[in-house]
This record gives C-alpha cells, sequence and structure tokens, in this order.
C-alpha cells in the first residue's frame, strides 16, 4: 500500500495572502501545506480520503491519471469543496464516481451539490453515486475498510483503517470502542492542529496522548494550523517513531 499526502494543513493553515507568520514566510517546502487529504494506492485500485478546495491542485500535482473512489471523513467544506472537480475522472473513467461517507455529509452533499442531485440531466456536471456508511467494516474492489466513529466537537465523524494503516482527521474525542480497532497499527495518521487547546480538534498533547495508548509503530501529523511548528523545529516536539507529515510526502507499508 502506498500513501500520498496530498495535503496536510487547514483552512487555518494554509499560505494566506500578506500573511507575515513564521509558516507563511517559511522557504521550506514543508510548511507548504494545502488541505488536509491523502492518495491511496492499493490492490491495483487508486482512491483518496476527502477532496476539499485543493482537490484539482493537488490531483495535477501529483499526476493522477486513475482514481476509483472517494471516502469522505465529514461534511465540512475544506474536505469536500473540491468535489465539482471530480468531472474529470467521470471523463476518463466514462462512469460516475462511487463516494463513501456516513449519512450527514451525504445528507449535506445533496443540499450543497444540488445540481448533481436534483434529476436535471444537465451536461457536463459532475456524476457521484452516494454510498451511506456506518462504523461497520465494509468492502470495495476488494478491499477491507473499517470506519472509525469519533467526534469533531459534537459532531460524529470517520476515520478509516485500511489494514495497518489509519487515517484519522478533525477528531476531538475517540471512544474506547473505537481506539480498539485501532490497535496494532503499522502507521498512524491523526490530526494536531496547534499547541494551544481548541474545542474541535486535537492539539499536540491529546495527539500524543492517543499515540501513548495505541502504540502504533510510526505516527505522522496531519490537519496543522500555522501555530503548531515549522517543519524543521517539529522533532524536538515528538517522540522518535512520529513525525509531522508534509504534502507529497509518500509512505509504503507492508
Amino acid at each position: 500500500m502506498e500513501i500520498t499526502f496530498l495535503g496536510t494543513g487547514t483552512s487555518q493553515g494554509v499560505p494566506i495572502i500578506g500573511c507575515q507568520c513564521a509558516v507563511c514566510k517559511s522557504e521550506d517546502e514543508r510548511d507548504k501545506r494545502l488541505r488536509s487529504s491523502v492518495l491511496i494506492s492499493h490492490r491495483g485500485s487508486q482512491f483518496i480520503i476527502d477532496a476539499g478546495p485543493d482537490f484539482r491542485q493537488q490531483m495535477l500535482r501529483e499526476n493522477v491519471r486513475q482514481l476509483d473512489f472517494v471516502l469522505l471523513t465529514h461534511s465540512h467544506k475544506d474536505h469536500t469543496g473540491g468535489l465539482d472537480d471530480i468531472r474529470a475522472f467521470n471523463y476518463l473513467n466514462n462512469k460516475a464516481m462511487d463516494v463513501y461517507a456516513n449519512r450527514q455529509t451525504c445528507e449535506a452533499l445533496v443540499k450543497d451539490f444540488y445540481y448533481i442531485f436534483d434529476g436535471n440531466d444537465y451536461p457536463g456536471i459532475p456524476k457521484m453515486d452516494l454510498h451511506i456508511v456506518d462504523n461497520e467494516e465494509f468492502e470495495v474492489n476488494n478491499i477491507q475498510i473499517q470506519p472509525i466513529e469519533v467526534k469533531h466537537y459534537d459532531m460524529s465523524i470517520l476515520g478509516y483503517r485500511i489494514g495497518g494503516f489509519a487515517y484519522i482527521t478533525d477528531a476531538k474525542f475517540i471512544s474506547e470502542v473505537e481506539l480498539n480497532k485501532l490497535k496494532n497499527l503499522n502507521v498512524l495518521v491523526i490530526n494536531a492542529l496547534r499547541i494551544k487547546e481548541h474545542y474541535s480538534h486535537f492539539n499536540l498533547a491529546e495527539s500524543l496522548n492517543i499515540v501513548r495508548i495505541l502504540s502504533p509503530k510510526h505516527v505522522y501529523f496531519t490537519h496543522i494550523s500555522h501555530n503548531l511548528a515549522l517543519h524543521a523545529e517539529s522533532k524536538s516536539l515528538l517522540p522518535d517513531n512520529a513525525e509531522l507529515a508534509y504534502d507529497g510526502l509518500k509512505i509504503n507499508i507492508d
């Protein structure tokens, strides 16, 4: 399984015109963060988790020619706002894109992208087939996918486990039942917004506490705001098996 980090930032962590903070002024490309998403290549399929406003730019940057389906964590626009551009893959695949998400997210997509779902087959609109999932394991293209239900403030959203890899973003709370689904991981990707506590996202200390509970072999932090750290300075904040992810990073998992 190959994982490509398409983006590792948040709407509070992407470059801002005129911003003079250390991250925006940094010349280190690892500090240039688009909205969080990953591309996964596994068992002959390629798919993404989340498609934020930077989706088109991310696909072009990575020269993605194959995209078989989409997993969504939740309905906020920094995770779904790029779905209109799925139309390019409709053309390449000659079919609608399969999109998997919880019921709340699917209902939001029907409202936000009403022109896709209102029955008016306007020429050139994107095509999506929505599939509602709960937190029970499901299979797509011979790939077993285990949703992980977490809380984003009081909103139930989904992370995903695929084999020894798990991706959690925008979490503030994970129950013991869901933590049990995350044992024995080779790689955990988890959000760490900033140093200071936040009402709806894990800060670094809270994410590190999850890491201590789960003891994965390796950890990558994502969904990073300007208020966490410069990449070059981050290692001193982290245990030996953990690092900040960065846009374009590729990892392979057995």
